[in-house]
């Protein structure tokens, strides 16, 4: 942790950590009758500078893009405190290769260009001067002149497989996994010259996430083991070793058991159902990466701490998002709040 830089960081990370809301705010938020009351009750808490600016009639969609500038707001600041970190680099990527998901399965899905920017937040690409990439991918008039606007960025050649995947298989999700797979190789990358102990925990159960999930993903969608394997961005060799054996597998529950000897055996689902199985390991591994986020605080003046302030602000606007949705389809309270990412009580 090197300088004057990281300690002022550092110590903005615990101010914020003590502004994060509890899980009494959220159940508050939630029980907002419609998104008018719900603007109200955020304008209660530290949100509301971020909600200032949402227009009537209110939608979810709306609130989420205020909160989603917001938390780019929150995570450049946090970045240019600390000068030049590439795995905070690499979280701050998140916002455009969200972007870039929208726009290549809506454009995969025949959307028309003014549904497609529904949900599209060009504000940290702005602050970053990168808007013609996502802007270029968005005029495009198909997903394969989109695919062609992207070819020469950095991960241009992942955007080309996930493309011709997609049109093998017609599984959209398979858009989300590679758009992932350029961030973790991002976060993988930066990582490795990293000597911080407690940061690299959080970094590398992203990793580790990213990979499990993809494995486990790419079995369910009836991968061939090769294509499984361009996948994955291992870490390290036990832990290519474990993913290999994890492909290798008869079943998805047999993959999912050659976690037993490793730190997530406690994440293994119990659900038969396979689709259920996948969701309820999704749900506890981020739960278990929300509290490594938080223990990152045991230590002052460390990095580790501003890498667990940037994923813990990144899962209290999903959370958000989350209600915003909830409330405006009337989904039942209880329902939404077992839904989020909290503390456990």
């Amino acid at each position: 942790m090197g300088g004057s830089k990281n300690v002022y960081a550092s110590v903005k990370s615990y101010s914020k950590r003590g502004k994060l809301l509890k899980k009494s705010d959220f159940q508050t938020l939630a029980e907002s009758r419609d998104l008018d009351e719900l603007i109200t009750r955020i304008k209660n808490t530290i949100y509301g500078n971020a909600v200032a600016e949402v227009q009537k009639p209110y939608t979810s969609q709306g609130i989420e893009s205020a909160l989603r500038s917001n938390l780019a707001d929150t995570h450049y600041s946090i970045a240019k405190s600390v000068g030049n970190s590439g795995v905070l680099n690499a979280y701050y990527m998140k916002f455009i290769v969200s972007n870039l998901k929208s726009i290549l399965k809506g454009k995969a899905l025949g959307k028309p260009q003014e549904e497609i920017e529904t949900h599209v937040n060009l504000h940290a690409e702005e602050l970053i001067k990168q808007r013609d990439i996502v802007i270029k991918a968005l005029v495009a008039k198909d997903l394969e002149e989109a695919v062609a606007s992207l070819s020469s960025v950095q991960f241009g050649d992942e955007i080309g497989k996930a493309a011709a995947l997609y049109n093998d298989k017609k599984n959209i999700q398979i858009f989300d996994t590679y758009f992932d797979k350029i961030l973790i190789q991002h976060l993988a990358g930066a990582m490795k010259s990293h000597a911080d102990k407690d940061a690299t925990k959080v970094v590398g159960m992203d990793v580790d996430f990213y990979n499990i999930l993809s494995v486990i993903r790419g079995k369910f969608w009836g991968l061939q083991e090769e294509q499984i394997q361009d996948l994955i961005v291992p870490q390290t060799p036990t832990a290519k070793e474990l993913l290999v054996k994890m492909i290798s597998a008869a079943t998805i529950r047999d993959a999912f058991n050659e976690l037993s000897n490793t730190k997530y055996k406690d994440l293994i689902p119990q659900t038969e159902n396979e689709l259920d199985a996948i969701a309820e390991f999704e749900r506890a591994f981020e739960k278990a990466i929300y509290q490594a986020a938080l223990s990152s605080f045991t230590k002052m003046f460390s990095f580790a701490t501003i890498v667990g302030i940037t994923r813990l602000t990144a899962f209290e606007v999903r959370n958000l998002a989350a209600i915003a949705f909830a409330v405006e389809q009337k989904i039942p309270i209880d329902v939404t709040m077992s839904k989020l990412i909290l503390e456990e009580e």
